[in-house]
């Protein structure tokens, strides 16, 4: 048995100790349930914890590896799942207190991959209802408490807020979450941990709880770039119950993992946007633009034919009449509790006409191209990923989208890795946004590798 306390272990980590028979999932799965226990009542990441059920599953993994029947390297570790993903026969509610007795029909093809690789579901995490919030607040079932400041509640981001928050106090050492216009990204910077936003069709949403399918991606939330990887590689691939993930080829991104920056060539975001982010982001936003250049990497200037609000704006329209077909019923419904900050986003899908949700469609494809053709010969393009650090909750404007630089990546069908790159003033984190083309997150991985290799603030950890 490892000396070490394994909640503070990376998910790589773990699967060494695990491997080498010098960590025991059953010890494993205890210490993230005692850590549970003891920050839950404050942090408020779970909506339900699979206690028992985990145990029993450590013991499986024990004996199997014990008796040289291990199924892979992810046999035995624990992970967290966002509460729109399906487990049959579970709960899972969306963040909906409406559906608060739901039962889900089936297994979502992303857990039973996760699963059948010997992974234990700790239990389900809090979202923005519907996942339709980048703040990370839900009015009725409640908002998880971003671990980085003990004194004031801020906000966690969203929608895939407890993932953020159980990953970043330790609870899990990884967790998955959902991003349509930054649900993945926004909770990792806020949080201080690594996010990944994949690109449609690398990894299957079937049984995930949808709100708008044309842009809706699961991703993996975890501590760093290598686990993040080591994430992607268990959810992806190809699923006959989600046509979108059947023309990709497997797609491995551990072999250039570690090939480091240079010679790769990173384009800085366009001045116009500087406008939009907090002095302190700036700051450590130009910081890693300099730290990927002092690595070898050439750092270039890059004009894009949009701005990233007009982006944004096409992104929301496509989420909102999108959501209203999926959801109107509860939506119209008065009487239904739902979110008073949810429902009116939702319901603005309802005066969305046909031509106006295809036009947004066109738009899309034209702005694809435009952004193809900008992009030419670059590697990848570097933003912030939030405008500020998390914000304390009674400063929030529901009425606004803390999504600025996360929207373009789903609209363009784009793929990013949101990780720390630095702390601000107030000792609350920052992040930096590496956004690569559709389909290479391998590219996005092995800058953000090359990133955090050289640098510690991925080690850095909230107070208890």
């Amino acid at each position: 048995m490892t000396q070490s306390d394994p909640t503070l272990m990376s998910a790589a980590e773990l699967s060494q100790e695990i491997m080498a028979r010098r960590l025991s999932p059953v010890d494993l799965i205890e210490a993230c349930l005692t850590r549970i226990q003891a920050r839950e009542p404050k942090l408020q990441s779970f909506v339900e914890v699979y206690a028992e059920e985990a145990r029993l599953a450590a013991q499986g993994a024990e004996r199997s590896i014990r008796s040289g029947h291990a199924i892979g390297p992810l046999h035995g570790i624990p992970i967290a799942l966002k509460d729109l993903i399906e487990i049959e026969g579970r709960i899972t509610t969306g963040g909906c207190e409406a559906w608060r007795g739901r039962k889900s029909p089936c297994t979502a093809t992303l857990a039973r991959r996760l699963m059948a690789q010997g992974m234990i579901v700790l239990g389900k995490t809090h979202t923005v209802e519907f996942a339709m919030g980048g703040w990370g607040t839900n009015t009725v079932r409640g908002t998880p408490w971003n671990p980085w400041d003990p004194l004031r509640k801020r906000t966690p981001g969203g929608s895939s807020s407890g993932s953020g928050v159980a990953v970043s106090a330790g609870l899990a050492p990884w967790a998955v979450g959902t991003d349509t216009g930054g649900s993945v990204r926004l909770p990792a910077s806020w949080c201080g941990i690594t996010g990944l936003k994949t690109t449609i069709g690398r990894v299957s949403t079937y049984g995930v709880l949808p709100l708008s399918p044309t842009l809706d991606t699961p991703g993996p939330m975890a501590r760093s770039v290598e686990d993040a990887a080591l994430l992607y590689i268990a959810m992806q691939g190809a699923d006959p119950l989600d046509p979108r993930t059947q023309r990709l080829p497997y797609a491995d991104p551990l072999p250039a993992l570690k090939r480091g920056v240079r010679g790769l060539r990173l384009a800085r975001m366009p001045e116009a946007e500087r406008q939009y982010a907090s002095a302190d982001v700036l700051a450590a936003y130009d910081a890693s633009v300099s730290e990927l250049e002092r690595l070898g990497a050439q750092i270039v200037t890059i004009d894009l034919p949009f701005s990233f609000a007009d982006v944004a704006a096409f992104n929301l329209r496509i989420m909102a009449a999108e959501s209203y077909t999926i959801l109107h019923d509860l939506v119209d419904d008065a009487s239904a509790p739902l979110d008073p900050d949810v429902r009116p986003r939702i319901a603005g899908g309802r005066s969305i006409t046909a031509q106006a949700y295809i036009e947004a469609l066109q738009v899309r494809e034209a702005m694809k191209l435009k952004f193809a053709a900008a992009f030419e010969g670059m590697d990848a393009l570097l933003t912030p990923t939030t405008m500020t650090t998390a914000v304390p909750l009674e400063e929030v404007d529901q009425s606004k989208a803390p999504a600025h630089y996360t929207r373009f990546g789903n609209f363009l069908d784009l793929c990013a890795v949101a990780l720390p790159n630095g702390f601000a003033k107030d000792g609350l984190p920052t992040s930096l946004q590496i956004v690569c083309r559709a389909y290479d997150e391998a590219t996005a991985l092995r800058v953000g590798w090359a990133y955090q290799n050289a640098t510690e603030w991925h080690l850095r950890r909230p107070p208890d």
